[in-house]
């Protein structure tokens, strides 16, 4: 938010020179790590940065910077980071390398390639391409690039989301949002409007709904936490869902602590208290909705008593929080990733959605606004499709059995059943993975052990990222080094101001930017598209205006413009104004025109058109006798302050901040286990084990134990069969693959089963050499389930 004080300190130039530093104002995405470009003022000298500062002058994040940022230097810097490609000199596993030029590696990924292509023709009857699989990390900058490389530079249609089960990261929401509004939804805390607060049309909600989500340490999709805060200091109540007592919650009105797979059910328990007792918009329901009188019907199977029951919670909790999100005008939900883990993803997400739009919450100044990427400019994980065609569309790896996947929703293939083919060769074997920013054995995937041992029937593997990882050890044969934001030219669309990423510090040795990788790749592999442009600000340029309307921008003119990104999102009730609808008409972009409560599309493909409860897959409820044997309910991707899934673990600074795996156990757990505070425990069931060190945290779930995930020790040794101790602290090794709800969205990351007890001197192991040197657990369930 520019003020005029602001203008004093700070100029509002693109770049400058200031005491000896040239000072350049532009946004960090990827490395360090987040989901928001955070505007930053990058001081270098020499073409070194020496310092960076939040841009108070950036209405979206307004100055404030996290632990990632401040301790960029130190990351750029490390001299762990890679430094020059590298190509396996041993067996993999080994860790052993060599070092070589980057025409060395392009020409060894033509032969490759070739082999490939030979390999999928002679062996499986393909085309040849479809052999590569890209696997992306979590939404950043980085994520249209591998798309890019994978379907303009190689020609494969088999992109997947890091061997995450389920997709379960924001893309059931996403697509709850798309089936039921056509586009999709954020709280509306003034971040659409460049004056911010001061906005004569925005309006404080009166009570936001934090549903599974702790914004001040995730600053998730389109968020940033210490919005919140700024909200309660406007008069904002909070109604918290949570397991855990997290600060926020503290802070609420109304706090409930639901038993983790249950939210649908809570939320049906919420619709049934609003509509029984009439406290809904009969406006927005009349005109602007399809299928009212059959969720009428739904909700009465789920009176407030027997919700409370379902998710352990007082039923007059539950009232008291229905009435108070329906009473508030407006009111808003911030949700997050702990609604995506669970196999009830969409159908909590539909009725967290239904709770918003009958309430009048729906587009409108601080409800839930629907927004579009910046200027329509959606180059993201889709990037690069229409250089596939249908012939090669038809070749994806088991979107058949995903109707949802087969129809376009998300351009992932399955992963679980990624994973099956690389356990069966069926429909084909892949050939390559190209690891693009992710390091899934220790983050993303799903029973970790089993990743890894399917992982090593793939002939051929490169990563592109800024660390050797474990991942890289355990498979790659090529590693590519990659620039950080602040070496790299770039751009982000999200539901935020479109803004350029500016290099404004010199290269890290031969790291190339991954815009540089994807257009160098593309004149050996697809000349005949890639050699129209000159330079990476050429191909950003297309980059920018292929998709968006009305962008006349090049790069460079987008670099300069720095505080001109915003455009219609701020409008409000964009329905009623024919601002949705290609054709211009009143209404939403659904099949009907209107907000579909009831889902036709679900109904032709098989799936019940409203959200109904499904019993988490471990539970008390459902395996009463497993219960007994693991008798606490065990969640996974609990986040650190600071730290972004697997990244920062070779930085001195974050390692004192955090040190080591450090789990939250509820007094009670602690007090039936004998352990205290700094313990290391053992969680464990039946598909594996790990280690963490004890957290005893006041006011979580009796019954409940939250891991952290992504740890892994670069100070350790890198070669097998220790692989900087992945395995020994992986939350991952206890979750599965192939667990998933019936629409193939949604995994039990956050509600199974296991038990915990201390370790000891007798009983201590290395969980790490047990799955590289044993295979494993034993005991593994890989029995497909889903959720019915």
């Amino acid at each position: 938010m520019i003020n005029e004080y602001n203008k004093d300190l700070y100029k509002e130039d693109w770049r400058w020179y200031e005491d000896g530093y040239e000072v350049t104002r532009t946004s960090v995405w990827t490395g360090p790590g987040c989901h928001n470009g955070c505007g930053v003022l990058c001081y270098t000298k020499d073409g070194k940065l020496e310092k960076i500062e939040g841009d108070p002058n950036f209405g979206y994040s307004q100055g404030r910077l996290c632990l990632r940022c401040l301790n960029m230097v130190e990351n750029i810097y490390n001299n762990d980071r890679l430094k020059w490609p590298l190509l396996r000199d041993g067996e993999k596993g080994e860790n052993k390398w060599k070092r070589i030029t980057w025409e060395e590696a392009f020409d060894w990924l033509e032969e490759t390639y070739a082999k490939i292509c030979d390999t999928i023709k002679n062996e499986y009857g393909g085309i040849g391409p479809e052999g590569i699989v890209a696997l992306s990390g979590t939404g950043r900058n980085a994520m249209w690039h591998g798309a890019m490389c994978l379907r303009a530079v190689f020609g494969s249609p088999n992109m997947a989301f890091g061997f995450l089960s389920a997709d379960s990261c924001y893309q059931p929401r996403m697509t709850a949002n798309l089936m039921k509004d056509g586009d999709c939804w954020i709280l509306d805390a003034s971040q659409l409007h460049p004056d911010r607060y001061d906005n004569p049309e925005w309006v404080c909600p009166e009570v936001v709904v934090v549903w599974g989500n702790e914004p001040l340490a995730s600053n998730g999709d389109g968020f940033m936490g210490h919005w919140l805060v700024d909200l309660m200091r406007l008069g904002t109540k909070l109604i918290v869902v949570d397991p855990a007592l997290t600060w926020l919650a503290s802070k609420a009105d109304v706090w409930l602590q639901v038993r983790p797979g249950t939210d649908c059910a809570l939320a049906l328990g919420m619709l049934n208290v609003i509509i029984n007792e009439d406290l809904y918009d009969h406006d927005f329901v009349e005109n602007w909705c399809y299928g009212f009188d059959e969720l009428v019907e739904r909700v009465a199977e789920y009176p407030t008593d027997k919700v409370a029951e379902i998710c352990w919670l007082d039923e007059q909790d539950i009232i008291d929080a229905a009435r108070m999100y329906a009473a508030a005008k407006p009111a808003g939900v911030q949700w997050g990733l702990a609604i995506d883990m669970q196999i009830a993803a969409m159908e909590a997400s539909f009725a967290i959605s239904d709770l918003v739009a009958i309430t009048g919450n729906l587009d409108v100044p601080g409800g839930n606004v629907l927004v579009r990427y910046a200027y329509n400019s959606s180059k993201k994980y889709g990037c690069g499709l229409e250089f596939i065609d249908q012939d090669m569309l038809d070749r994806r790896i088991g979107t058949e059995q995903s109707p949802i996947h087969k129809a376009g929703y998300t351009p992932f293939i399955p992963p679980d059943l990624l994973l099956e083919a690389m356990e069966t060769g069926v429909p084909y074997m892949p050939q390559m993975m190209w690891v693009h920013g992710t390091n899934p054995i220790a983050n993303m995937g799903g029973d970790a052990p089993r990743i890894y041992r399917a992982w090593k029937n793939v002939p051929y593997t490169v990563v592109v990222d800024y660390y050797l990882t474990p991942t890289a050890v355990a498979f790659a044969d090529l590693v590519l080094p990659v620039a950080m934001s602040v070496e790299r030219d770039s751009f982000r669309s999200w539901w935020q101001p479109l803004r350029t990423i500016t290099a404004s510090a010199g290269r890290y040795y031969e790291c190339k930017m991954d815009e540089e990788l994807v257009l160098d790749l593309g004149k050996r592999f697809n000349p005949k598209f890639f050699n129209q442009f000159n330079d990476v600000h050429e191909f950003l340029t297309y980059m920018i205006q292929d998709d968006g309307y009305g962008v006349d921008y090049t790069f460079d003119d987008l670099n300069k413009k720095v505080y001109d990104w915003w455009d219609f999102n701020e409008t409000y009730k964009k329905y009623e104004k024919g601002l949705l609808r290609e054709d211009g008409n009143p209404g939403f972009v659904t099949a009907t025109g209107l907000y579909e409560i009831y889902s036709p599309l679900f109904d032709v493909w098989g799936f019940d058109p409203l959200p109904q409860h499904l019993e988490p897959y471990e539970s008390p409820v459902r395996t009463p006798e497993l219960y007994k044997e693991y008798p606490y309910i065990y969640t996974s991707g609990h986040r650190h302050i600071g730290l972004f899934h697997s990244e920062h673990r070779q930085l001195p600074t974050m390692r004192e901040v955090h040190p080591t795996a450090i789990a939250d156990i509820s007094p009670e757990i602690a007090e039936e286990i004998g352990v205290i505070e700094g313990d290391w425990v053992w969680f464990e069931n039946k598909r594996g084990k790990c280690k963490q060190q004890v957290h005893i945290a006041p006011g979580l779930m009796p019954k409940l134990v939250r891991a952290r995930h992504g740890w892994w020790f670069p100070e350790q040794e890198g070669a097998e069969p220790n692989l900087y101790g992945v395995f020994d602290c992986n939350a991952n090794n206890l979750t599965t693959m192939g667990v998933y709800g019936p629409t193939h969205y949604g995994a039990p990351y956050k509600c199974s089963l296991c038990k915990c007890y201390k370790v000891t001197e007798e009983n201590d192991c290395s969980p790490s050499e047990i799955v590289t040197q044993g295979g494993g657990f034993g005991g593994n369930d890989y029995t497909r389930f889903e959720g019915k």
